[in-house]
């Protein structure tokens, strides 16, 4: 199995910064693409960041120029650095893995339990 283990949430003031991360582990052969989601309450889950594992990022567009990901494929963590945070970044963050298991040739994704994210005006 393949668990997704993430950190590094909690309560910040608006203009803040928060680091999250999150390290994969158990039986994985390759980690594809990982990313971050969001959801905040009332709201559908959206896309946040994520990146290949040579390096290529895609950003929505509300984080582009605060937000940073990055990841250490020797360890299968990724991370998101979050600069110049606003309360409409207060949600749970979720991040993701697109990972093959060493026991399939498929690839699939894997989910994190989530980590609150609360940004105070």
């Amino acid at each position: 199995q393949v668990q997704l283990v993430e950190s590094g949430g909690g309560l910040v003031q608006a203009g803040g910064s928060l680091r999250l991360s999150c390290a994969a582990s158990g039986s994985i052969f390759s980690i594809n693409v990982m990313g971050w989601y969001r959801q905040a309450p009332g709201k559908e889950r959206e896309l946040v960041a994520d990146i290949t594992s040579a390096g290529f990022t895609t950003y929505v567009d509300s984080v582009k120029g605060r937000f940073t990901i990055s990841r250490d494929n020797a360890k299968n963590t990724v991370y998101l650095e979050m600069n110049s945070l606003k309360p409409e970044d207060t949600a749970i963050y979720y991040c993701v893995a697109d990972v093959r298991r060493w026991d399939t040739y498929v690839h699939n994704n894997y989910w994190g339990q989530g980590t609150q994210v609360t940004v105070s005006s």
